[in-house]
């Protein structure tokens, strides 16, 4: 099973906020829609969405329904980007080895000029699962 439901889902800012404010703790609607600028309704429809991608479960407690974030589903994700951007590290770092015949990349440096400092690569990472 490919992760793209879970992706999809993730994709919009305000369902990802969801995912990490149920991170910290399962948490009723009401109070969910108070960390945003939207309508309870808006968050409900977000909930849905994340409901339907199975990253949350609801239970009924009362009169409220309280969201939990079903952490285990969001493995497959993880592994996928853990896969992947080995892959992609690879293929970045061939490239760099990789130089055609008779040409170099290397750029003449001015005088007294240093080389630029690169950024240590970003490391990707997920949620602690």
């Amino acid at each position: 099973m490919t992760p793209v439901p879970l992706f999809s889902a993730l994709a919009d800012p305000t369902r990802l906020r969801v995912v990490e404010l149920l991170h910290e703790s399962a948490r009723p609607v009401h109070e969910l829609a108070q960390a945003f600028a939207i309508s309870r309704p808006a968050i409900s429809r977000h909930l849905r969405v994340l409901k339907e991608a199975g990253l949350v479960r609801e239970v009924k407690q009362g009169r409220e329904n309280v969201y939990s974030l079903q952490r285990d589903k969001l493995k497959p994700a993880a592994a996928w980007l853990e896969r992947h951007g080995r892959k992609l590290a690879a293929v970045r770092d061939t490239k760099r080895k990789v130089r055609a015949p008779g040409r170099s990349s290397a750029k003449p440096k001015p005088s007294g000029a240093t080389a630029p400092v690169r950024a240590p690569a970003p490391q990707l990472s997920f949620f602690d699962l």
